[in-house]
């Protein structure tokens, strides 16, 4: 079910990503995001390692690693949510690096509270300038 991004993934990826992260974040206008596809599309994802979660020819969730050590995305489909998705996705790299940091908006507390239960723990808080919202970092050591 998971498996290493193909640059033919791209679609899928881009949609999914759309979709999840207006759900996930209603306290950011949506037009935002739209906003965002290209550098997402272009400049984030090939400069990452990434790993998707694939259901009957269908991507489901993904991770992206940058620089080793940043979990700079995790998305699941709202229809595969409380499936184990996420846990996979972040359990996979977990076991391929021994420090992982990511930031997530504070007002995501679904996510904030999924980071925690994954061994990730809250070192540190930002500004997002874009969007107007505080974020916290966390970060996870191998034990």
């Amino acid at each position: 079910m998971i498996r290493e991004f193909h640059s033919s993934d791209i679609t899928s990826i881009m949609a999914l990503w759309l979709e999840s992260t207006i759900y996930g974040h209603p306290f950011i206008r949506e037009s935002y995001w739209r906003e965002s596809e290209a550098v997402v599309r272009d400049v984030y994802l090939p400069a990452a390692k990434t790993w998707v979660w694939e259901e009957d020819g269908d991507v489901k969730g993904f991770v992206s690693v940058l620089e080793e050590r940043f979990l700079g995305a995790l998305f699941v489909a709202p229809n595969a949510f409380n499936r184990g998705v996420g846990k996979a996705l972040v359990q996979c790299v977990q076991q391929r690096y021994n420090l992982l940091s990511l930031e997530v908006y504070q007002k995501n507390l679904t996510a904030v509270n999924f980071y925690h239960s994954q061994g990730f723990r809250i070192e540190d808080s930002a500004w997002q300038e874009d969007t107007q919202h505080p974020t916290w970092i966390m970060s996870w050591e191998a034990g």
